[in-house]
């Protein structure tokens, strides 16, 4: 686990007492660690008080290397504070991105919205077509009864085969023509 820490003394055996002030999380993730919060010696001898350093621990804590933080700390500012990204201009894009990622979610949402509404009327206009079609047909058939039977035009009230609606008179279809 990589840390970065400061030298805050050094003893004439040449042990260094070392406070860790950040811990690497992941590749380009860092946490800082609170003052005084972890405090440990290491042989660190050609390293002055306050020098920056960067060290590799064990998970029980031990000191495995010790690196001075130099290049690490012009490597940031290469990458980072050199085209002028700042924490705060890191935390707009941030937000700017939760925006962009909300308003896309809110479009899709309507999409989907937008395209239950029209299955729903794509249903109701083959309904609609599957009621005139039946209609249609009804009308054909009354229509070849009367061309083919006009006793049967005459039994009918209205003498035209339909009821006051203008539909066809199904109980009036039933009779026999005297």
């Amino acid at each position: 686990m990589l840390h970065l820490a400061q030298v805050k003394k050094k003893d004439p055996e040449g042990k260094a007492l070392l406070q860790l002030l950040a811990q690497q999380k992941a590749d380009h993730a860092w946490v800082t660690l609170g003052d005084g919060e972890t405090v440990l010696w290491a042989d660190a001898d050609h390293y002055q008080e306050g020098a920056l350093v960067l060290i590799k621990l064990t998970p029980l804590k031990q000191v495995q290397q010790v690196y001075d933080a130099t290049s690490w700390i012009l490597e940031i500012i290469e990458q980072y504070l050199a085209f002028g990204i700042t924490p705060d201009l890191l935390q707009e894009e941030v937000q700017r991105a939760e925006q962009w990622r909300q308003s896309l979610t809110l479009k899709e949402q309507e999409l989907g919205r937008r395209a239950c509404e029209v299955e729903a009327r794509r249903e109701q206009i083959q309904e609609l077509e599957e009621n005139l079609r039946q209609e249609k047909q009804a009308i054909d058939t009354i229509t070849a009864q009367l061309k083919t039977n006009p006793q049967f035009k005459n039994s009918l009230p209205n003498g035209n085969g339909l009821s006051d609606n203008g539909t066809p008179d199904r109980q009036d279809n039933d009779q026999t023509a005297p």
